[in-house]
């Protein structure tokens, strides 16, 4: 394992003028109530802020979701140290922006795609290759959350968009209620 930061929880930190970018291509509206999976040090979170959503940020490492406290206190900002696979989701409709750790991408798909979820849409920034699975349809068993959801290839993101940069290429999996 790498000493890279980051490197032993599987994370790769949104650099910020990528994380405005993909919250500006989400279309986040003021009072929207958006879930920030995997929030890290804040990146996507203080976009959301000053685009006016309200943000449920979720991380796992005790140290980050000290410093996303203190970082948003006074904000519209709920932090919950929780693991993205296990936390519970809001069940009134919310938005996802999110750039989760990799390793959990078709493992949080499934949760947030899930019958009965009141996800409205998501902005997921993972793995390329995972985005255009779910973008063209290739995953087996899908045809239960395609009648409810799109699936599309959003922004793709270089390398240099993150810090550590990934091995693997990134973009964004946008997902929108039919």
């Amino acid at each position: 394992m790498s000493g890279a930061p980051g490197a032993r929880w599987g994370w790769n930190r949104l650099e910020p003028e990528w994380a405005y970018r993909v919250v500006v291509d989400a279309g986040i509206s003021p009072g929207d109530l958006v879930v920030d999976l995997g929030a890290g040090t804040g990146s996507l979170t203080d976009p959301l802020v000053r685009a006016g959503a309200r943000v449920l940020a979720v991380e796992l490492h005790p140290g980050r979701v000290a410093a996303l406290r203190r970082r948003f206190e006074g904000h519209d900002v709920t932090v919950v140290y929780a693991d993205a696979l296990h936390v519970r989701l809001p069940s009134r409709p919310f938005r996802v922006v999110a750039n989760p750790a990799y390793a959990i991408s078709s493992p949080l798909l499934r949760r947030l795609l899930a019958r009965g979820s009141a996800m409205w849409s998501a902005d997921l920034v993972l793995q390329r290759a995972v985005v255009n699975r779910y973008a063209v349809g290739s995953r087996r068993g899908e045809q239960h959350w395609r009648r409810r959801y799109v699936a599309e290839l959003g922004m793709r993101l270089p390398r240099r968009a993150f810090s550590p940069p990934p091995v693997e290429d990134s973009a964004v999996l946008r997902l929108r209620r039919r």
